[in-house]
């Protein structure tokens, strides 16, 4: 296996502030990186292994010379820790999500009946707590994961049973999904730029945010004000988020065709880069790599 790597980390603030047109007119025309895995902290990987492969649509396999996840297109690797990880919501990484097909009320039952711990039980995304219950038509729920890695399960189409979504928090979604456009060159859905409205469900912020792609995987942004809402005794006295390094979900690795041209483009950028924990926008870690599996 012929496996290069680094790992890479926004410059500060001041690039993810840059106006909106700038980096749209600066975005590059085809992608520069593409999904390749997310990287999980673990007490016990083959437990981990064991619970994905057997509760969700993905396989075991090898990675190298580790055993790893297979799930539809993308990797999960583990790094076995010898103290539980960081589970907390506090960092940018806010959960992965697989789909659970198009009738979420049976899929959220043989979950239950399997003995699937789940973290927030199945909700109807249309109510609004207001009494007047949702539609019916659209739902999610958050999976307890080993190592309390935080996993969605949501409506999705008839055929969509596999891993698809990563959401990530920010404390400027809209920036943030700039920086990805132009160093990565993820592709935002719709064609209008992103609203600046800031909207609420049942007292959680969830807008303004903004959904990317990034080959077959959708990588949402969404405000941390949403977490700090959801987990107040997490968030008291906490402003920041803080770096993934350490928590159960670590980072998120991207393939790149040619990684020193890729590392020379990114430093040109003002982007810093080492070979260790270095941090992204909002404390994400990003981990570049050549593969040639």
């Amino acid at each position: 296996m012929g496996v290069k790597t680094a790992h890479v980390a926004a410059a500060g603030c001041a690039l993810l502030a840059a106006g909106v047109a700038a980096l749209s007119q600066n975005a590059p025309p085809a992608p520069l990186a593409h999904f390749h895995h997310v990287h999980l902290n673990s007490t016990d990987p083959q437990a981990a292994i064991e619970f994905y492969t057997s509760r969700l649509e993905c396989e075991k396999r090898k990675y190298g010379a580790e055993d790893a996840v297979w799930a539809h297109r993308s990797w999960l690797l583990f790094t076995k820790v010898d103290a539980p990880p960081k589970s907390d919501i506090t960092s940018a990484i806010w959960h992965i999500g697989w789909g659970g097909g198009d009738n979420m009320p049976e899929t959220y039952r043989k979950q239950v009946e399997g003995g699937t711990r789940f973290h927030t039980p199945i909700t109807d995304l249309s109510d609004q707590c207001d009494g007047k219950g949702g539609n019916g038509r659209a739902f999610f729920s958050y999976i307890d994961a080993p190592d309390h890695a935080l996993v969605e399960l949501n409506t999705t189409a008839a055929d969509n049973r596999h891993f698809y979504h990563v959401h990530l928090l920010s404390k400027d979604p809209i920036a943030a999904s700039e920086w990805y456009m132009k160093e990565f060159g993820l592709a935002r859905r719709g064609t209008a730029p992103p609203s600046t409205e800031v909207r609420y469900r049942c007292g959680r912020q969830t807008a303004p945010s903004v959904t990317m792609v990034m080959d077959d995987v959708s990588i949402g942004i969404y405000p941390v004000g949403n977490a700090k809402a959801t987990f107040p005794d997490v968030w008291k006295g906490r402003d920041e988020l803080e770096s993934t390094a350490g928590h159960a979900v670590d980072h998120l690795g991207f393939r790149v065709d040619n990684l020193d041209q890729t590392l020379a483009r990114l430093k040109r950028d003002g982007v810093k880069v080492t070979g260790a924990f270095i941090e992204g926008p909002d404390h994400i870690r990003i981990e570049l790599l050549e593969d040639h599996m």
